[in-house]
């Protein structure tokens, strides 16, 4: 029952990374982070599953895993959206607002579900790869080395294998740790026949590089659901990625970079620069664990995040504020928010962002008495219309409820079981504050995500026995509510009490 095995190992990863987070994590402002090392064992580990890729899809992975919580995103939307390729992909990734590393993803689907799947690894290996990126990529040449000397690497008719031999430590700029093992003298390359189309391949690490040299350190096997594979290495189908993939590994520095061309054909922009760099305004709330990391990403990075999302949050209430009008707009004749048909750079402003929030709180004021009012009649038909929630439910509003309260212990507030998730704003401690609804459901209601609440107070958190994240919203100091509840008690962002 390959299903059931693969749940099993997902839920033991799960449980392994929480004892993990307990011993790693500090949480407040003051928090010291860790110097991590990570011995040639551990990266060899992490990067095992994916050191047989080719190398632009390899980078590509790379960069977008130290964006944990976007590539969740990204991968629930491609889920969602399935077969949108070329330039519908490209238009929709516009609209997106996650880092073009992530975005890039969404052409090779396959990538983006086993990162989704294995959550704990994705951030792991990003975190390696900003501390020790020369390590981590020494570490994939010598597993391509054993994978070569098993008989495991060669060119067919989907990639491409080169190998050239040069001294790794005396290419210019080329960086190296304390924690490096000795860099392989033999570069193996791995490209794709075409750059326009990839083959991800499918293996069983622990037997495509032979015997595996650390049985404490032994790396998972992750394939597609449903695959039927045969043979040591396996490709799973090809998929047509256009400029998506723009990525690539400069292996005589050791260094990912960018192939500009792609990447503004894809992107839609005009960058000169072919140098990668990590974007701390897409991190998220999640921390870095690194103290050297941390040092140049962290503090800093959690400003950029809330300046970065700011836009987006505004966006999503205007759009959520337009719905809630035209709605509203049924029963009255007079418009409420005039606000709304002012010129773009008005909207931005903070003052009109607070007149804004203001009719919303005085609408919902004004029209309390007549909502209760009319609440005997219950017209189903116009259950979104911005009334108070009535007693009834229809059948997928009452599955949602089950969703939401998740059975004892905290409400169900794993990112898997949502969908319509949109960023009202930041908390204090710099969680996102979200408005989402629950699969099988159409009721709005705002609150936190468990998968970043477990990286700012992990007590907060616990797992269901379904094996998705529960957060008990009573050791944050918030309320658990619906988004017209929100509405109506002012629109504000919830104060926070300390985790301490």
């Amino acid at each position: 029952m390959p299903k059931r095995s693969r749940l099993s190992d997902h839920v033991c990863c799960y449980c392994a990374a929480a004892f993990l987070c307990l011993a790693i994590m500090n949480i407040g402002p003051a928090s010291a982070q860790n110097e991590i090392s990570r011995t040639a064992a551990q990266l060899e580990q992490l990067v095992a599953p994916i050191a047989l890729y080719p190398d632009a899809l390899l980078s590509q992975i790379l960069m977008a895993s130290t964006y944990p919580l976007e590539a969740v995103a990204a991968g629930r939307w491609v889920q969602a959206n399935p077969g949108v390729t070329g330039k519908a992909l490209e238009d929709a990734m516009e609209k997106q607002p996650w880092d073009p590393s992530v975005k890039a993803l969404t052409a090779v689907p396959q990538t983006l579900q086993m990162m989704n799947d294995k959550l704990d690894w994705t951030r792991d290996l990003g975190d390696a790869f900003l501390a020790q990126q020369s390590d981590v990529l020494d570490a994939v040449q010598r597993l391509r080395q054993r994978a070569d000397s098993a008989g495991n690497l060669k060119t067919t008719e989907h990639q491409r294998v080169v190998k050239t031999v040069a001294s790794l430590e005396q290419a210019p700029g080329a960086e190296t740790t304390p924690q490096s093992s000795a860099a392989p003298a033999t570069i193996y390359m791995i490209e794709s026949l075409s750059p326009d189309e990839y083959y991800a391949p499918i293996y069983d690490p622990g037997v495509v590089y032979g015997a595996w040299s650390y049985p404490d350190y032994a790396p998972f096997y992750w394939y597609p659901p449903g695959w039927v594979g045969r043979g040591v290495f396996a490709f799973a189908t090809g998929v047509v990625v256009g400029a998506a993939i723009w990525g690539g590994i400069d292996w005589l520095r050791r260094r990912v970079d960018i192939n500009v061309n792609r990447y503004n054909n894809f992107n839609r922009t005009n960058i000169v620069n072919r140098n990668w760099t990590h974007n701390p305004a897409h991190r998220g709330a999640v921390p870095y664990r690194d103290r050297n990391v941390a040092q140049q990403f962290g503090r800093p990075g959690h400003a950029a995040a809330r300046e970065a999302y700011r836009g987006t949050a505004a966006t999503g209430r205007q759009e959520l504020a337009r719905q809630r009008a035209g709605n509203a707009g049924v029963g009255q004749a007079r418009p409420t928010h005039r606000a709304e048909h002012r010129p773009a750079a008005a909207k931005s402003s903070r003052s009109a962002g607070t007149r804004h929030v203001a009719q919303h709180r005085d609408a919902s004021r004004q029209q309390a008495p007549r909502r209760h009012a009319s609440a005997p009649r219950r017209q189903a038909p116009r259950r979104h219309v911005s009334a108070p929630i009535h007693r009834h439910v229809t059948r997928s509003a009452g599955a949602a409820r089950g969703v939401a309260r998740g059975g004892r212990g905290g409400r169900r507030s794993d990112i898997r079981v949502k969908h319509d998730i949109v960023l009202l704003g930041h908390l204090k401690n710099g969680l996102g504050f979200y408005r989402f609804s629950y699969n099988g459901g159409d009721r709005a209601y705002v609150g936190v995500m468990a998968q970043e609440v477990r990286t700012v107070m992990p007590d907060a958190v616990l797992r269901g026995a379904d094996g998705y994240w529960k957060v008990r919203y009573e050791k944050l100091g918030l309320r658990f509510q619906t988004y017209e509840q929100w509405l109506g008690a002012g629109s504000r962002i919830p104060e926070i009490r300390s985790s301490r």
